[in-house]
């Protein structure tokens, strides 16, 4: 827990340097250690001028807190099973802030047409921004719980004065006022009909290391030595081979939808690795996160600096898995996330 520190006058003030190394262990593996993201596939900048003059901390709270569901950003929320409680929470709010501009007032938004907005937002913005059933490369506007928390001001803002030095353009130059509103319309819409979701019980710790323990060890070639993909270790348990599966993410994510016999093993909490070590050092050990590679690539290196051999990161993660059909554990309401364009990219160190 993040100390508390008062003022000469007793008021309760952000202690920075914690929230600095807080911000260091679970939020630059994905949005690099300076905030302009994308150290990990679409994880967005947090420091751009115009997000952070147009987010309120309420938004930035919330978004940890909540993270966004069927996303490579978790829930870090302790009441959700994430690693923080109200008090770092706070804290790293403030620090975030003290990276850019304060928040600013921001203009009310008047009605649109949500039907004139369809057409412009397949346009201008659906390459990047995806739908309800595909994402693009940037921030996916159809997720229920940005939906939930962005204001009209807010989605209004961005799309008139962009995001600077990114791919998101300005386009209060191209669209008139009206057609802005047009669009702000149609992007509320687009979480429409999506059910209520609910979370399994928390990890206990305690859960099974390995599937199958009496059967044999598949007979892999991973890629680059490193990379297993979706469909050998799906075969691999219809084959009922023994191995380790790891869900790489805060236990939050875990609790919405894991891998059939995962276990939670957060790369921020590596402490059950020990005991894979000691214990099961001869089975392949699987991590998987939805970067798609980054954590899982965290926890694969944390468990090869410990002398395991068979670590391998499952190669696209659990989105690719989920939309495949392969089996899961998942809470009511949690259906396949949208697709997702696929970035093989760079494999090198953690592989994002």
């Amino acid at each position: 827990m993040s100390p508390v520190i008062a003022d000469a006058q007793g008021s309760v003030v952000a202690d920075l340097a914690s929230a600095k190394a807080t911000y260091l262990r679970l939020c630059a593996p994905c949005h690099a250690a300076d905030g302009k993201g994308y150290a990990a596939d679409f994880s967005p900048s947090l420091v751009n001028p115009t997000f952070l003059e147009s987010a309120t901390d309420d938004f930035l709270r919330r978004s940890i807190i909540f993270g966004r569901p069927g996303t490579s950003m978790g829930a870090y929320g302790k009441a959700l099973g994430g690693p923080l409680d109200d008090a770092e929470v706070e804290n790293l709010v403030a620090w975030i802030r003290t990276q850019g501009p304060k928040a600013k007032p921001l203009l009310a938004v008047a009605p649109g047409d949500a039907a004139r907005g369809a057409a412009l937002y397949t346009e201008y913005c659906k390459t990047c921004h995806g739908d309800s059933t595909k994402r693009g490369e940037a921030p996916h506007l159809a997720n229920i719980q940005f939906l939930s928390i962005a204001t009209d001001s807010f989605i209004r803002y961005a799309i008139e004065v962009g995001r600077p030095e990114t791919k998101m353009l300005a386009f209060g130059p191209v669209m008139t006022p009206q057609q802005i509103d047009d669009v702000t319309a149609y992007v509320r819409t687009l979480a429409q009909g999506a059910p209520p979701q609910q979370l399994l019980p928390e990890p206990t710790g305690t859960e099974p290391l390995v599937i199958n323990p009496k059967g044999k060890s598949p007979a892999w070639q991973p890629r680059d030595g490193r990379f297993i993909g979706v469909d050998a270790v799906a075969q691999a348990l219809k084959e009922k081979r023994k191995l380790i599966i790891i869900d790489a993410r805060p236990p939050s994510d875990w609790r919405r939808v894991h891998v059939e016999g995962a276990v939670s093993i957060p790369y921020h909490d590596p402490k059950r690795l020990d005991e894979i070590v000691a214990k099961h050092k001869d089975v392949y050990a699987i991590a998987y996160c939805a970067c798609p590679h980054h954590l899982s690539g965290i926890v694969v290196d944390e468990l090869r600096k410990r002398g395991h051999t068979k670590a391998l990161v499952l190669d696209e993660g659990i989105n690719l898995w989920h939309q495949k059909g392969y089996p899961v554990t998942a809470a009511e309401g949690v259906t396949p996330p949208a697709l997702e364009p696929h970035n093989h990219g760079d494999h090198s160190g953690h592989g994002h």
